[in-house]
C-alpha cells in the first residue's frame, strides 16, 4: 500500500508544472521535497489530484476572468514571481543603505557582527 502510494505521488509531483518565475517558492518543488506521512499523503494526493485537473474550476465556472480588482491572472503570476518580489525588497531599503550595499566590498550582514 505504502509503495503504491509513493508511486502515485510521486507520479503527480512529475505531472505538476514547475514555475520558474517563482523560485524557492513553487508548490511543485515543495511538494518534491516533502513526502508526508502515510495518513496525510492520501489526504494530501486527492486534495492535489482536485487542484491539479482543475476540478473545483470546472465544477464552479467562472463568468468572468478578473477578479473583483480587475486583475486577471496573467497579472497576479507577474506580481507573485520571484524577481518582482525581490525588486520590490530592494525598494523598500533606505536609498543609504541601498548605496551602501552597492558600493561596499563586504556584504551588510557583515557590519552587524
Amino acid at each position: 500500500m505504502a509503495a503504491s502510494r509513493y508511486r502515485r505521488f510521486l507520479r503527480l509531483c512529475e505531472e505538476w508544472p514547475v514555475e520558474e518565475t517563482k523560485q524557492q517558492r513553487d508548490l511543485g518543488s515543495f511538494l518534491r521535497q516533502k513526502i508526508p506521512d502515510p495518513e496525510a499523503c492520501d489526504q494530501m494526493y486527492e486534495s492535489l489530484v482536485r487542484i491539479h485537473t482543475n476540478f473545483y474550476k470546472n465544477k464552479y465556472p467562472r463568468l468572468k476572468e478578473t477578479t473583483f480588482t480587475g486583475v486577471t491572472v496573467e497579472d497576479c503570476r507577474t506580481v507573485l514571481a520571484t524577481d518582482i518580489l525581490k525588486q520590490m525588497e530592494d525598494r523598500k531599503k533606505g536609498t543609504w543603505k541601498r548605496l551602501r550595499e552597492k558600493f561596499s566590498a563586504k556584504k551588510p550582514e557583515e557590519d552587524l557582527k
